[in-house]
């Protein structure tokens, strides 16, 4: 008598001819493998269809592409620098210097007042010299990483926060409000930006904050304490030139997000937030910004490490921080004086502009990366 329950041998995916009888496991068997399969086809649609600007490919792109990777091992090495500070570059325990680094790291300490900087040397205090006015260079540049972090990514946010407001609210509302709004963009883009951060940063370094705001303000016991803690003295030696970064600074992203905005706002799904009662705040932000940031951001990268170098630059000429605080622009404008003695007394710029020079390369590296994961003519490539 034969089996009534014959085993199938028909190839996964086929299925079994009519006069096969499966068995209980072997339908639950077949039912598995079609669900696995099935889920894995909806995996590999997922994958080929995932935003190539996505967070975690452009993640992926930037840790496989060499330029890229190299860029971010220069910034996590800083990182750690800025991190590791006051134990790479401990104020000295001596009572002179305590009053000075020991009530603000960002104080750098000064071994004397000669005109002659100290060569490098391992069993001195100053590993790496001093500058021509005696300011330990190796705490500098330690010290000065912090700046460098803060100088760039305060600025650019900043500036990014305020070029996004000004020019959604120009591309979304239009007409006289768009023409007002580029006019004073074109204002502040006709003079050169370095020349008009430099004549508003020593406009600025003649003003003292605190005079700008009323007595009776800071006379109060609670909003005159708030005001202080507001603007601690590691910020207040480089706000003058800081501010003068940043009104200056967010006209390129008024620009660009304008644009953007306006090539995106008359499409459908913007007309049907509308239609269903989203409020203009709603629309810009939910719908809108989301969809036309990329570029902005790929700029804000390209923009930290061209604002470190603006900084350097306004402290070389005296203008971003007050003598003797911890800045890299500050150590090199020491050198200014020293130009025929260079050969000798290199450590007072070889050091101090490597810093730079690392720092502004290392995000310049990471953000053409980024720029081209988030092009979408480079998607895919």
């Amino acid at each position: 008598m034969e089996d009534p329950i014959t085993p199938n041998t028909a190839p996964v995916g086929q299925d079994p001819s009519p006069h096969e009888i499966l068995g209980p496991q072997e339908v639950r068997r077949r039912l598995a493998e079609q669900i696995q399969a099935e889920v894995e086809h909806r995996h590999a649609m997922a994958a080929a269809q995932e935003d190539p600007r996505s967070p975690r490919r452009v993640a992926i792109g930037l840790l496989r592409n060499p330029a890229s990777l190299f860029g971010i091992v220069i910034l996590l090495a800083f990182t750690v620098v800025a991190v590791l500070a006051p134990t790479l570059a401990p104020c000295p325990p001596e009572p002179k210097y305590q009053n000075v680094c020991g009530q603000d790291p960002y104080k750098v300490p000064r071994y004397g007042y000669g005109t002659e900087p100290k060569p490098p040397s391992v069993e001195e205090r100053w590993r790496w010299g001093t500058t021509a006015t005696q300011y330990d260079i190796y705490y500098g540049v330690i010290w000065g990483t912090r700046t460098a972090f803060r100088v760039g990514l305060l600025i650019t946010l900043l500036s990014l926060v305020i070029g996004l407001t000004v020019g959604s609210i120009s591309a979304y509302y239009g007409r006289w409000v768009d023409e007002a709004i580029m006019r004073v963009v074109e204002i502040f883009q006709a003079v050169p930006f370095t020349l008009a951060a430099i004549t508003f940063a020593t406009v600025l370094q003649q003003v003292q904050l605190h005079s700008l705001l009323p007595q009776s303000l800071l006379d109060a016991q609670l909003l005159g304490s708030t005001v202080r803690s507001l603007v601690p003295n590691q910020i207040a030696g480089v706000l003058p030139a800081m501010i003068a970064l940043i009104v200056f600074g967010w006209t390129g992203y008024a620009r660009l997000i304008r644009s953007d905005i306006l090539s995106i706002k008359q499409r459908e799904f913007v007309w049907a937030a509308k239609s269903l009662g989203a409020s203009d705040r709603q629309v810009i932000l939910r719908h809108l910004l989301p969809n036309a940031i990329y570029p902005v951001l790929v700029m804000a990268s390209l923009e930290i490490g061209t604002i470190v170098l603006s900084f350097a630059a306004l402290s070389f000429f005296g203008l971003g921080v007050p003598d003797g605080y911890a800045d890299w622009g500050q150590m090199i404008s020491s050198a200014r004086d020293r130009v025929p003695s260079l050969a000798k007394d290199w450590y007072i710029v070889a050091y101090p502009g490597a810093a730079i020079m690392l720092f502004s390369l290392s995000w310049n590296l990471v953000g053409d990366a980024v720029r081209d994961l988030m092009d979408p003519r480079m998607a895919g490539r």
